[in-house]
């Protein structure tokens, strides 16, 4: 046979993430202009949270001063923890649960929210010792959750989400960011 196809082997192929996961966007979460959040499906149900990379944290080359997972007097996400094959004991998020909030070295503060329903399984302590991850990495070492969505709501998780695709058409329609003169 004389069937022969021409493969590139140098083009580098899709990334774990691109593999593997299926990517969610929440724009302008709790209506603030650009506070976007991506979710990372995987196929087995597990969502982990993430900034999209329009979100302000990611813009302007900003620092990170502070990241804190304690939401309120009574409850810390970092104190979340789950047991046994069924994931016990995880918080239970609703889709505007504040996960966590970051403070910039300009002092503004943004809330980051689950923007899902599911059961907190695990918060990233490594961007509490080194911050940079998340802005160098993050949807990867630098991601700030992973929550498991009942089985039931698993296949619904993109309902009040956006594609890809209708997230680049979102923010195509934003306007242009003020340039200070």
């Amino acid at each position: 046979m004389d069937c022969k196809e021409e493969i590139d082997l140098s083009a580098p192929g899709p990334s774990v993430i691109e593999r593997y996961f299926t990517r969610w966007y929440k724009a302008d979460v709790k209506g603030q202009a650009c506070e976007d959040h991506c979710i990372l499906q995987h196929s087995n149900r597990l969502c982990v949270l993430t900034l999209a990379e329009t979100h302000p944290i990611l813009q302007d080359g900003r620092t990170i001063k502070n990241i804190n997972y304690k939401i309120s007097n009574g409850c810390s996400r970092l104190n979340n923890k789950v047991a046994g094959k069924s994931k016990r004991g995880g918080q239970f998020l609703t889709e505007f649960a504040p996960v966590c909030r970051i403070t910039c070295t300009d002092e503004t503060e943004y809330t980051i929210y689950s923007c899902m329903r599911g059961r907190l399984l695990e918060v990233n302590e490594d961007i509490l010792i080194n911050t940079s991850l998340l802005l160098k990495k993050p949807s990867t070492d630098g991601y700030i959750a992973v929550i498991l969505p009942k089985f039931e709501e698993s296949k619904l998780v993109g309902e009040n989400l956006l594609s890809r695709e209708d997230f680049e058409a979102v923010v195509s329609k934003r306007a242009p960011p003020r340039v200070k003169s």
